[in-house]
């Protein structure tokens, strides 16, 4: 069993930063992938980013890829999400989850929501113009 919390959400102008952390509980922490997922109001839950267990592996939806940055710190049982150059189409709320899985044979089943088995409660990203 893993718990996710989020935190680091606020409102910001375009073109700023924000940085969000994912804390998780659970000495197995290092044994998940996790990924960072947005949702707008009205819209289906996106993939943002991932990272694997060790943190050598990332992956980005295009849509972020160069102004986002996901790393994960093991020992701290923490997973970071560095948003820069933030723009107001970034609004949404962001969610920490956890994949057991370690990895896709295919380059699609990451992007999944219905792949990771636990979740945050998400934290609220307003990036205003």
């Amino acid at each position: 069993q893993v718990q996710l919390v989020e935190s680091g959400g606020g409102l910001v102008q375009a073109g700023g930063s924000l940085p969000l952390s994912c804390a998780a509980s659970g000495r197995t922490f290092s044994s998940y992938a996790v990924g960072w997922f947005r949702q707008a109001p009205g819209k289906e839950r996106e993939f943002v980013a991932r990272i694997s267990r060790g943190g050598g592996v990332t992956f980005y939806a295009d849509s972020v890829k160069g102004r986002f940055t996901i790393s994960r710190d093991n020992a701290k049982n923490t997973v970071y999400l560095q948003m820069n150059s933030l723009k107001p189409e970034d609004t949404a709320v962001y969610y920490c989850a956890a994949d057991a899985a370690a990895y896709y044979s295919d380059n699609y089943s990451y992007r999944l929501p219905t792949m990771y088995d636990y979740w945050g409660q998400g934290t609220q990203v307003t990036v205003s113009s």
